[in-house]
């Protein structure tokens, strides 16, 4: 039987894409609150004997997890073979340690959470700092796909004469890479962090790179801190206004905002967490590796 596939609410453009990928149906639910506040979840589509994907991006988490799991619970009472999680963007991966006395390792419970009622999770570029693999805190099958292929193809079908400038030496690997794969060159900052909202970034060697686009590609734009910073000394050194790309368009509080009036030319982001700037669309490798998970489950 088909593939049927369930968006929880705020994903339904994702879903319509990877629905398109997998030649998969739509599921059709229910998820509402009642008036006290408690989550209420109905499937109206039929499950039994079929594998069962749900499209939740984790995005400010805490409010989508419960909706999620009930789905997934009431699709297994209702026979489906299998229940897949495709989270584009996977939140509760920074705390991988203690940091503090009394504190715990939340990336772990909730990674423990998910692995007890999802099949399998497909994901994009989690933050893994010192987790080296998701299969440390998700003991389930589990995909990690990376969007540096898309990024770079997009680079190559838009921008003349890129330059490529990562925000820190950690993203060095990867921005290296999707400047490899565009044929452009990168070059990559210095930031001293002074506090969550502080940093204070080294200026580049600019002067070969005056007639180039540059662009600052980084997995999270969340405070957004740090590529305003690196824009201001890029401006400052003469060079043009530089177009920002990020996997996962987080922008917590004025972020978007602030970034867009520190004179960038363009902001845009893979469709990970929806956003107005979402134009690099990753729906077709999600596609094939939840089909390939299915195998497993």
């Amino acid at each position: 039987m088909k593939t049927i596939i369930f968006s929880l609410k705020g994903n339904e453009a994702f879903t319509e894409l990877l629905a398109e990928k997998m030649q998969a149906d739509i599921g059709e639910a229910v998820l509402r609150k009642f008036p006290d506040g408690e989550s209420y979840s109905r499937i109206l589509s039929e499950v039994k004997d079929r594998c069962v994907v749900l499209v939740c991006t984790l995005h400010q988490p805490d409010d989508k997890l419960l909706p999620l799991y009930f789905l997934s619970k009431t699709a297994k009472f209702l026979g489906a073979k299998c229940v897949c999680l495709v989270a584009p963007y996977l939140a509760y991966m920074r705390q991988d340690k203690v940091f503090n006395e009394g504190e715990g390792i939340t990336s772990q419970y909730f990674g423990q959470l998910i692995s007890g009622f999802a099949d399998s999770i497909t994901t994009i570029d989690p933050h893994l700092h010192r987790i080296h693999s998701l299969g440390e805190v998700y003991h389930i099958p589990n995909k990690v796909i990376h969007a540096a292929d898309e990024i770079s193809k997009w680079i190559k079908e838009n921008i003349e004469n890129p330059v490529l400038i990562g925000p820190d030496a950690e993203s060095e690997q990867w921005v290296s890479e999707v400047a490899k794969n565009a044929d452009a060159p990168f070059t990559v900052l210095e930031k001293v962090r002074h506090g969550d909202r502080n940093v204070e970034v080294s200026i580049p060697e600019v002067d070969k790179y005056k007639q180039a686009t540059p662009i600052l590609v980084d997995d999270i734009i969340s405070t957004a801190r740090t590529m305003i910073e690196t824009v201001k000394h890029l401006l400052q050194a003469g060079m043009r206004p530089p177009i920002c790309i990020g996997i996962h368009a987080v922008f917590s509080g004025n972020a978007y905002q602030d970034l867009l009036e520190s004179g960038v030319e363009r902001i845009i982001s893979c469709n990970t967490i929806p956003h107005p700037t979402n134009e690099i669309d990753l729906s077709k490798s999600i596609a094939v590796e939840v089909k390939k998970l299915m195998h497993h489950t």
